[in-house]
This record gives structure tokens, C-alpha cells and sequence, in this order.
């Protein structure tokens, strides 16, 4: 490690020396060189990273290698988790003999070693072979693989979009494409979080069956006039008058249709419990907030639901509501459709938290586990102050050797092992964001 230390402190040394020099002496071409020499030493750094990355592996007490990479670097989760992607691909492997191999993309990674290429150049090779169909045949998967890192050393990003598509045509001129392909591509996500106006952004690539069923819902639930939250009774069965005023858009009355589709769902026993939680809608708000009608409850994912948008859910069944006095947090009220008594506590505990109390983790409340801060087997009790919540890989850390304790105002303190320093300890405020701003008594 002391030799490590060394280069890096000179390499420190050099970056300070570089970022001291009087760039304005320089010959407007000369900038350019320069620019150019520095990109490439930068990639190259970034390449040696990589190489770290892909030998980090977890240890007793270690959270999950993407979380501490993330937390270790203050960069996001799904940063970190695209860097080990990278790393995986790029780094030499070992088989389980333990004789070396190449990496998944040889000559990309030899590129990338020696600094000739950016992030950019990578996703496109990536996505190259990420829709390659499976009946491509290993050598020619080789030859491709070669022939674009050989073009990325020396095209713009861009650029090399265009030969990749060119060469996807001709391992593929018929557009074959199996059951398999189709899989491997579909999926839903949300495109980041939600917009200042609440709103979110999903990408939906749906196979062929989801897409008929869709289609076939579509038809009914979708046309003019029906589920249209604008009616004061919104119906399945329109007039020629209703449909006529319906002045929703194609994609409006689809979002709508989608949206009578899932609430018909959430909140049926049948469906059970998750994490001993009832699957449905469950947000917490301020009392304050509710009265005025402003603001915005706190969902078990972590959507923010604008208070007005509750209002009108609290018409449907199987939602639950708890609020909590806006100036001490204290908790007065829990609203459901049915009586759980095993699921009371842990909602008002997830109102109270909204997710995994380690600093850090991102883990809304639907994804946690109730710990007893106090251990049960060590007589502690299960009263809510004495509860806190916990993923299922933070809470498997509270038996490698971190520690919780509750602050007196109520917040869960994480401890991690001591002989683990550089381990992020504390409270979590990443599910209250809110705690950031100034109050209104504080002035801007």
C-alpha cells in the first residue's frame, strides 16, 4: 500500500503543478495539443480505475459493492453499478481453474488501456452487441468486435454510431430476430425521477403479447367518454354526449385506461402482503397540508403525491392515509379501508422513516425490513420508537458488525465496525429531502 500511496501523492503533485501553468502562453493551435494530451492521460486514469473496480468484492461488513463504490465515490447507485458493467467487460478475467482470460471485449479494452477511447465510443459498442441477435455466429461476433474498437480509436462517437448500424445490417441483412432476441429486450422503466411538476417518464418496450393485451384493454377502457377523470362520475359505459365532450387526447385516454386498470388491482386481499406491507397506496402528509389542500404526501415508493391527488384517491378502497402533525412530526391519525392490525405499526413506522434508515441507501419503505433497534433477543421491545427500517442488505450488515441507536429526536444513528473507517456512518436524510430547506421562520 505504501508504494501505491507514493505514486498516487505524485501523481497528485503533478496535477498541481499542471493546473498552476499559464495556459495563456500558449499558441491558439497549441491549446489544442494540449487538450488533446490531457484527454488522453485522463482516459487513461479512468481506464485504471476500471482495472480496480472489477477486483473490488465484498467483505464482512461491507454493504453490497455498487452501494459502497457509490457512497466511497459520492456518485450515484446506477453510476456506480454502470462502472463495475464497464469493468466486468474490460478487465481481465480468471476462470474458476484459475488460469487468466481475455476480456469479454479484447480489443476494445486494449483501446481503452491506452486512452483512445471515451465513455461514448464504449456505449455504442455496447449497445451493438447488446442487440445482436443470439444466431450470429462467435466469429463473427469476434471480427465485429475487433473492426469497431479499431474505428473507435479514430471516429468521433457519432460516427461510429453509423458503422455499427452498418455492420448490425450485415451480420443481420434479413432482420431475423427469435423469441429470445424479443425477450432480452423488454422491459419498463422510469426514465430518472419524477419532474418538478410531479410528473414522471417511463420507457415501455413490450413483446408481442403485452402489446395485444394492451391493445385489447385499450379498445374498451381507452375509447371517448370513458374513465375520464374531468366527469364528476367518471363511467365504462358513455353517452353520445359524454363521448362527444371528451376532448382528451389519444395518449391522454390511454393513460387514463392504464390508470383504472391498476387501480382495479391494488388493494385486493388476493394479492397478499409485501415486506408486511398491504399492496396499494399507502402516503403519508401533514395534517397542515391536508387542510390547505397543498403540499405533497409521501408514498411507500417515495412518489411524491400532491395533496389534492390523495383527496381524490381517498374516494377508492384499500388506500391508507396516516398523517403526522407538520411542526413536531408527531404521529395522529392512521385512515384505512380495513382493519390489519399486524401492518399498523409498520405503516406509521414507514411514514415516519420512508425508507432505509442506513446513510446513504436509497431503498423506499416498500423494499425494507423492520429492525428492532434494541434487539429482540436481547429483550427489546417492539414499540415504535424502538423500530426503525432496513433493506435486506443493510439489515444483514447489523449482524457484521454495525450498530444502530436511536437520537433523542427519533432518527436512527447508524455505527459502522470501527475497523472499517472509511464506511459512511450516521443518519439518513436521502428520504427527507425537505430537511435541507430553510424553515419558514429562517428566511432564505
Amino acid at each position: 500500500m505504501s508504494s501505491i500511496t507514493a505514486v498516487l501523492e505524485a501523481l497528485d503533485d503533478v496535477v498541481e503543478s499542471l493546473a498552476a501553468v499559464d495556459l495563456d502562453v500558449l499558441a491558439p493551435p497549441e491549446r489544442f495539443v494540449v487538450l488533446e494530451r490531457l484527454e488522453t492521460a485522463r482516459r487513461r486514469q479512468v481506464a485504471v480505475s476500471h482495472a480496480l473496480t472489477a477486483r473490488l468484492e465484498q467483505f464482512e461488513g461491507c454493504p453490497p459493492v455498487p452501494i459502497t463504490v457509490a457512497d466511497v465515490l459520492r456518485v450515484s447507485p446506477r453510476e456506480a453499478k454502470r462502472r463495475i458493467r464497464d469493468a466486468e467487460q474490460l478487465a481481465p478475467r480468471r476462470a474458476l481453474t484459475g488460469e487468466p482470460l481475455p476480456p469479454l471485449l479484447p480489443d476494445t479494452s486494449r483501446a481503452w488501456q491506452a486512452g483512445l477511447l471515451d465513455g461514448e465510443h464504449l456505449r455504442v459498442i455496447q449497445k451493438f452487441f447488446r442487440d445482436l441477435p443470439v444466431h450470429v455466429a462467435p466469429v463473427d461476433i469476434e471480427n465485429a468486435e475487433r473492426m469497431l474498437a479499431q474505428k473507435a480509436a479514430v471516429l468521433r462517437p457519432d460516427q461510429l454510431e453509423k458503422v455499427a448500424l452498418r455492420l448490425a445490417l450485415h451480420l443481420n441483412p434479413d432482420g431475423k430476430f427469435s423469441d429470445e432476441d424479443r425477450a432480452r429486450k423488454r422491459g419498463f422503466v422510469w426514465c430518472g425521477g419524477q419532474g418538478v411538476d410531479g410528473m414522471s417518464v417511463g420507457k415501455l418496450v413490450a413483446d408481442p403479447q403485452l402489446r395485444s393485451m394492451l391493445d385489447a384493454w385499450f379498445t374498451k377502457f381507452a375509447a371517448p367518454g370513458v374513465c375520464n377523470p374531468a366527469d364528476q362520475s367518471p363511467t365504462l359505459t358513455p353517452s353520445e354526449e359524454v363521448a362527444e365532450r371528451d376532448r382528451r387526447s389519444h395518449g391522454q385516454r390511454q393513460h387514463d385506461a392504464l390508470t383504472a386498470l391498476v387501480r382495479g388491482q391494488l388493494g385486493d386481499p388476493k394479492l397478499g402482503q409485501h415486506n408486511g406491507l398491504p399492496v396499494t397506496v399507502i402516503a403519508s402528509a401533514t395534517l397542515q397540508d391536508l387542510q390547505a389542500k397543498t403540499g405533497h404526501a409521501v408514498t411507500a415508493t417515495g412518489t411524491l403525491l400532491p395533496i389534492p391527488d390523495v383527496i381524490r384517491m381517498a374516494s377508492h378502497a384499500y388506500h391508507y392515509l396516516a398523517l403526522f402533525d407538520g411542526v413536531n412530526g408527531q404521529a395522529l391519525w392512521l385512515g384505512r379501508t380495513k382493519r390489519i392490525a399486524s401492518a399498523d405499526q409498520r405503516i406509521m413506522l414507514h411514514n415516519k422513516e420512508r425508507g432505509c434508515t442506513r446513510p446513504g441507501c436509497d431503498a423506499p419503505g416498500y423494499l425494507t425490513e423492520v429492525h428492532h433497534v434494541d434487539e429482540w433477543a436481547e429483550g427489546g421491545l417492539t414499540n415504535i420508537d424502538k423500530l426503525t427500517l432496513a433493506c435486506r442488505a443493510d439489515h444483514r450488515l447489523l449482524d457484521q458488525g454495525w450498530k444502530t441507536r436511536k437520537l433523542a429526536n427519533g432518527d436512527t444513528e447508524w455505527i459502522p465496525p470501527p475497523h472499517l473507517p472509511m464506511l459512511i456512518g450516521g443518519t439518513n436524510t436521502y428520504h427527507h429531502p425537505e430537511r435541507f430547506l430553510p424553515k419558514s421562520d429562517e428566511g432564505t
